[in-house]
């Protein structure tokens, strides 16, 4: 059975940083795609960023530049490092997985970009 726990979360000014963790457990981490997605009050999920097994990543045009998905295969670990936050990405962010077919989600972690 596959876990995914994230944290990290928190409030910051903008123009701050935060780095989001997502802890996972399961056998198939290890072939999986990770991602982060956020979801704003009002908003539907959107996606964030990816990286595959091999260390491939994708990333929203929004977040390009700022934002850095990683993933540490040892600790079965995925990050999200964001810089350059700004108000309108407070949302709650979920960390996912896919692999066999199969998606799996976080409970998600709260991040509030404010003044």
């Amino acid at each position: 059975q596959v876990q995914l726990v994230e944290s990290g979360g928190g409030s910051v000014q903008p123009g701050g940083s935060l780095r989001l963790s997502c802890a996972t457990s399961g056998s198939i981490v290890s072939i999986s795609t990770m991602g982060w997605y956020r979801q704003a009050p009002g908003k539907e999920r959107e996606l964030v960023a990816t990286i595959n097994s091999g260390g491939g990543t994708t990333y929203a045009d929004a977040v390009l530049g700022r934002f850095t998905i990683s993933r540490d295969h040892a600790k079965s670990a995925v990050y999200l490092q964001m810089n350059s936050l700004k108000p309108e990405e407070t949302a709650v962010y979920y960390c996912n997985l896919k692999a066999l077919g199969r998606e799996y989600w976080g409970q998600g972690t709260q991040v509030t970009v404010s003044s």
